[in-house]
């Protein structure tokens, strides 16, 4: 499981993405989880490194989640629909 920064906005998205993606092509297995337990700071950027990494998951063919989502991300991923996508796990 990779974990999230707790800080994940628009000032953190493109060095998130540095780390995550290449992350995630290293994982080793068939599913990618993300654990964002320790993300406090968000914004739709947010919502946009995830489903970044969700479509890099899916060009290896392996399944993604989000593991122990906080509310506020859960609320944000509903209110742009993308809620199905990123497969959003709360605490």
């Amino acid at each position: 499981m990779l974990a999230l920064p707790s800080q994940m906005t628009l000032n953190e998205a493109s060095a998130a993405l540095k780390v995550l993606l290449p992350a995630i092509s290293a994982e080793p297995g068939p599913q990618v989880q993300l654990d964002a337990s320790t993300l406090t700071h968000i914004d739709t950027a947010t919502l946009s490194v995830l489903l970044a990494c969700r479509r890099r998951a899916s060009a290896l063919q392996r399944s993604f989640s989000v593991q122990h989502a906080p509310a506020r991300l859960v609320q944000l991923a509903k209110l742009y629909g993308v809620q199905d996508l990123l497969e959003l796990q709360t605490a």
